[in-house]
């Protein structure tokens, strides 16, 4: 995959849980618009969404991914090694289930292991599989672990986990995303893998872009 940039502005708004702008335009990557308040309010705060890193940062970067993307799987250590290096970094993860009903099943087991406390161990080992996140190998992993599987099953149609999987959807429409993984910092977003310094790099024009650098 290649990086691309693109700008997170519109006009148009819907019902969510706050209004959207409409879908987005590549942009010059020089020249990001700035992105209304009401969606960094829905991309950065939403409650459901995991948060990793320090929680009360500077900045925030939003990771959209899918447990059955290659690419996105290649992105764990670089984001670790990002979070170790920036002390002022908060990132939030969207996941965003695109390549089908066995990633869906997969992202709503993953959020349903929030309940538990359990989410990391859970994401990191699902993001370490060799073979396809699906049913058999998803509740593998959660048995491996030691998490109560009828529970589990139970959490994934709670509410709050629907309700973060629509709002990935909603969210990466309005804001014309390409793919997985997509990485998102201050008033921009790159497309595809990234390594540790393109991170850096992200997180870095995007605390000049809001001020904070």
């Amino acid at each position: 995959m290649i990086a691309r940039r693109l700008v997170l502005s519109g006009a148009a708004a819907c019902a969510i849980s706050a209004a959207l702008p409409a879908r987005a335009a590549v942009a010059d990557p020089g020249r990001p618009n700035p992105m209304p308040e009401e969606l960094r309010k829905s991309l950065e705060r939403d409650p459901t969404a995991p948060v990793l890193g320090n929680p009360k940062g500077d900045i925030t970067l939003s990771v959209f991914f899918d447990y059955n993307c290659p690419h996105c799987r290649k992105m764990a250590g670089p984001i670790g090694a990002l979070i170790a290096s920036d002390p002022r970094l908060r990132v939030v993860y969207r996941e965003w289930p695109v390549f089908g009903e066995e990633s869906e099943f997969a992202a709503r087991a993953s959020l349903a292991s929030l309940e538990t406390g359990r989410y990391w161990q859970f994401h990191t080992a699902l993001l370490a599989m060799k073979d396809r996140a699906a049913e058999a190998s998803v509740m593998r992993v959660a048995r491996q672990l030691g998490l109560d599987q009828a529970a589990l099953r139970r959490g994934m149609e709670a509410e709050p986990v629907t309700r973060h999987i629509q709002l990935s959807f909603q969210l990466a429409e309005h804001m014309g995303l390409m793919g997985t993984p997509t990485f998102i910092a201050g008033d921009e977003a790159v497309f595809g893998e990234q390594s540790r310094a393109d991170l850096a790099g992200l997180v870095g024009r995007g605390r000049r872009t809001l001020g904070l650098a």
